[in-house]
Parts: C-alpha cells; structure tokens; sequence
C-alpha cells in the first residue's frame, strides 16, 4: 500500500520572531494509486502539505504517513515534479532521464529499457540526444515527469507541474497525464490553483480555506466521472463541456470566492 495521510497536521513557521500558522489540523488520506488534487487560496499551505509529504518539511503537530509509516525525510518511494522543471542544462533528455536511475544499481541494459519506455509514453522520441535549452516548455515537462516515473515511484508528489506553461500546451500535458495515469496509475497528490485541472485530473479535490489552511471540503470526482464517462472523450474541451463538469466546477470555484479577503473579491469581480 502506498497511501499518504495527514492526521491533524499542524505546520507553525516563524519569521520575524513572530509565529504564523500555515495549516490548522489538517487531516486527509489519499488512497492507494488514487489522484488528488489540493486547491485553495494562495498562501493557504497547499505546497506545504506536498512538502510534508515528500520529507522536505515537517509538522509541528501531527503526523504525515505514506504507506503507513512517517514520513522522515526523501526517500525513493516518492518522486516530485515541481512547476520549474529543474532539468540539468549540460545533459541531454536521455542523460536527464538516466540521471536518478544511475543511483538504483541497475545494469546498463535495464536502464535503456527503462528509458525507452518512458521516451516513447512521453512522446519524446527523437529527441533523446536534445538538450533542455532546444526544447519547449512543455517537452522540458514532459523530461521531468518521465524522469520521475522511470524511477518507479509508488508516490507522485506535482506541485504546480504545468502553471509555467502556456494555456495550449497546459491542456496537452493534461491530456498526456490522464493517459499516462491509466496506464501506469499511482498513489499522486496535485497541487494546483485551476480549478478545471482539478477536477479533470483527480479522484478527490481537497478545496482549502485561506491561511491558516483548513480542509473545507472533499470533492469526490471519481464517481462523477464514471457515471458520466468522460474518458470516452479524448479532448480537454469535450469534457469540461459536460453538464456533470460544470457543475463540479462552479461548485468548488464558488467555495474558492468565498474564501478570498475582501479586497481580493473586489478586483476579481
């Protein structure tokens, strides 16, 4: 199993010798090779809880879990993707790929293996010998998730992954992530600030309060998805036109509305 749970997380940082409260007891699952995605308010500790997960940052009360164990620090069970790709310059798509493999001991063969499969899900062939800098923004996205996923994670940690990208190539990699999570599922947390890549991408939405964090509800999308089949349909567009999408949408973009400040309702009206 390779759940992650947070048990009445609470996470206090200090600046200025004054303490601010980031999250206020927290406390959510997400199931074995299920998807959630966590959106909020900036500010709400959306990427800290990532953080905790993947053993960056602690709580200061509480406990995070994956696969029932607490979480102490990296390990290689938990991959993360962040929204800068954090690709090295000097090495080619193929050496960026093979960098975190070099570290599992396995043979030469074994990891051309590996990242010929992950080339070929990815759609990067004939770019193996590229380096970053010839690459677009979403090609160098689509090196640092197969970098991730060649390592055979059981968690997928994505802060963020696509909010450098423009809007088209946001939706390609969308699409490329529902793909790839069917054919090779895992246990993911998403953080993210659209609320239709939430809700096209995950099992569950977590929709935060604004600082200090607190869970306000859990979406479950899932159910609404197979009921409605909205795999059948290949493209973005043709599933954020369905009545059942809509209404997910609104429905969590109007509890984001009323979690901003005052002063932010007014600009955004």
């Amino acid at each position: 199993m390779s759940d992650i749970a947070f048990d009445n997380v609470t996470r206090v940082f200090e600046r200025d010798g004054k303490d601010f409260l980031t999250l206020d007891g927290i406390s959510f699952r997400v199931r074995d090779r299920e998807f959630v995605a966590i959106v909020g308010p900036s500010g709400c500790g959306k990427t800290t809880c990532l953080r905790m997960a993947a053993g960056l940052e602690f709580p200061t009360s509480g406990t995070v879990t994956v696969g029932g164990k607490p979480v102490q620090r990296p390990g290689p069970d938990r991959a993360v993707v962040f929204q800068q790709f954090a690709l090295f310059p000097w090495k080619t798509v193929h050496e960026n790929i093979d960098f975190g493999l070099r570290s599992k001991g396995l043979s030469q063969a074994e990891r051309r293996e590996r990242i010929a499969w992950q080339v070929e899900l990815m759609g990067l062939q004939g770019y193996e010998s590229a380096y970053p800098h010839q690459l677009s923004g979403g090609m160098q996205q689509r090196v640092a998730i197969a970098r991730s996923y060649v390592l055979d994670p059981d968690v997928l940690l994505m802060d963020e992954p696509f909010g450098a990208l423009d809007a088209q190539t946001r939706v390609v990699m969308q699409e490329e992530l529902i793909k790839l999570s069917r054919v090779n599922p895992r246990t993911v947390l998403f953080i993210t600030h659209a609320v239709e890549e939430a809700v096209y991408l995950a099992d569950r939405v977590v929709v935060m309060t604004r600082r200090p964090g607190r869970i306000r509800e859990i979406i479950d999308v899932a159910p609404v998805r197979e009921a409605e089949h909205w795999d059948r349909h290949e493209r973005t567009e043709e599933v954020m036109e369905q009545e059942s999408f809509v209404h997910l949408r609104t429905h969590i973009w109007r509890m984001l509305r009323g979690e901003q400040q005052p002063e932010e309702a007014a600009l955004s009206t």
